[in-house]
């Protein structure tokens, strides 16, 4: 037989937390003996043991006490679906770990990996990290608001980057952020420009969301300010043209 001191040290719990199990009705508590002391049993031992278990499992005490009195094949059932609780929780965590690993590159969280692979290209072609992040937020908002166009803007930005001279253009671009708007270089740069988006059959126009991430480098830089209004002028003055022709 038992004290409440040694049943309590055979199941790794304190002697508080058995007066508690007593408390709640969980484990009976045994009458004192002639010495005036409470002496407990094998069998307490192992129920106390379940009721730890299933405690630290995350089982609720009120489910806990029907366990104890469940006959054998009820106990043995609901034990297989405690189980099967513990793996999912098991297996979220474990996707919160992957996820969490993920964090330093931000992109591949709502982005698909061809989106990450481009940006990823652009740091390789010495595309500075502010056009790279300019560019991410492009896809992530394409991606929310417009994703049917993803697979088309996904080859036509890996085609453009296969060509040297909208490469060379892209590059010059990313540079211009820094250049002073009476910079003569922006003169030839816009002339290039226009010269692409005339070759290209672009009209200047861009989805709203593209506007958007692009206006947040344009209210900061005037040179790429420059360069936004005077290829919508000319466009604007292209389409006014062919609908008087």
């Amino acid at each position: 037989m038992l004290t409440i001191s040694q049943l309590a040290a055979t199941a790794g719990v304190t002697v508080r937390t058995v007066r508690h199990y007593h408390h709640v009705g969980l484990l009976p508590e045994p009458e004192r003996d002639a010495s005036g002391y409470r002496r407990y049993s094998a069998q307490a031992a192992v129920d106390l043991i379940r009721i730890r278990t299933l405690a630290d499992a995350g089982v609720p005490l009120a489910r806990i006490d029907a366990l104890l009195h469940a006959q054998p094949a009820e106990f043995a059932s609901a034990i297989t679906d405690i189980d099967a609780e513990l793996q999912r929780k098991i297996d979220q965590l474990t996707d919160y770990r992957r996820r969490i690993a993920e964090l330093a590159g931000g992109e591949k969280l709502v982005l698909p990996p061809e989106v990450v692979d481009i940006l990823n290209r652009m740091r390789s072609l010495g595309v500075s990290e502010r056009r790279v992040r300019l560019e991410r937020d492009s896809w992530i908002l394409m991606q929310a608001l417009d994703p049917h166009v993803m697979p088309q803007r996904i080859r036509d930005k890996n085609a453009g980057f296969d060509d040297p001279e909208t490469m060379r253009l892209y590059l010059t671009c990313d540079q211009s952020v820094d250049w002073d708007p009476d910079d003569p270089r922006l003169d030839r740069l816009i002339d290039d420009l226009d010269a692409w988006e005339i070759k290209h059959e672009r009209d200047g126009s861009e989805p709203k969301y593209v506007k958007l991430a692009i206006s947040r480098i344009s209210e900061a830089s005037p040179a790429w300010q420059r360069i936004l209004d005077t290829l919508a002028h000319r466009a604007k003055q292209r389409r006014t043209t062919g609908h008087d022709s």
